[in-house]
């Protein structure tokens, strides 16, 4: 079936999103089309202010609409561990967990040469600034216990090891290959609570 361009435009820019795919894509547009206009507006609406409001926290890299970002900024949290994510949606997922009170540093990635993602793609630069300010006593490497999470949390290990900072990784309640955003709350916690210190290699 033929759309007209602005229907066929918009199935397009939907199969760009994460895991839609052009049914889905144009199951969405058609639907969108179906809803009363204030409806389609409001979608549209927010999506424009996320964009124009939504920024990187300048301390941890999260999305916020203030810098620095709610977490950060709260005086209750221990600012002297850090949990360090890969994406945004990694701190929304442990948050839900309710089992780590400490601050995070989303990397915005993981180490990937296949696909070009090297270190200096990622904020590795500002965990060390974070860490040189002093204050920190542990660090908890919470990346995905994929191949490219281990990868990027023995990178860490690696370079973190000689600034003397408690190293932690999280325990393997989290099924290997797992993305922590698909994990559940009690996972996540039980992997807070069994969370191992990293030794340095003899």
């Amino acid at each position: 079936m033929t759309y007209a361009r602005p229907v066929a435009r918009l199935i397009e820019e939907l199969k760009r999103l994460p895991g839609i795919g052009p049914r889905t894509a144009q199951r969405l547009a058609l639907y969108l089309l179906g809803v009363p206009r204030e409806h389609a507006e409001r979608l549209a609406s927010a999506i424009k202010e996320a964009r124009e409001v939504v920024v990187y926290c300048s301390a941890c890299g999260n999305f916020t609409d203030v810098d620095p970002c709610s977490i950060c900024a709260d005086v209750t949290r221990d600012q002297g561990i850090i949990c360090v994510v890969e994406e945004p949606r990694d701190v929304v997922a442990i948050e839900r967990s309710g089992s780590f009170r400490g601050v995070y540093h989303v990397l915005h990635g993981a180490l990937s040469p296949l696909d070009g993602i090297g270190p200096e793609k990622l904020r590795i630069k500002e965990l060390l600034a974070r860490l040189e300010k002093g204050g920190v006593s542990e660090v908890v490497l919470a990346t995905s216990p994929d191949t490219e999470g281990e990868a990027t949390a023995l990178y860490l290990q690696r370079l973190l090891e000689p600034l003397g900072v408690k190293l932690s990784r999280l325990a393997y309640g989290l099924p290997v290959g797992t993305a922590i955003e698909f994990a559940d709350e009690q996972t996540i916690a039980r992997a807070f609570e069994g969370r191992r210190e990293i030794r340095r290699e003899s």
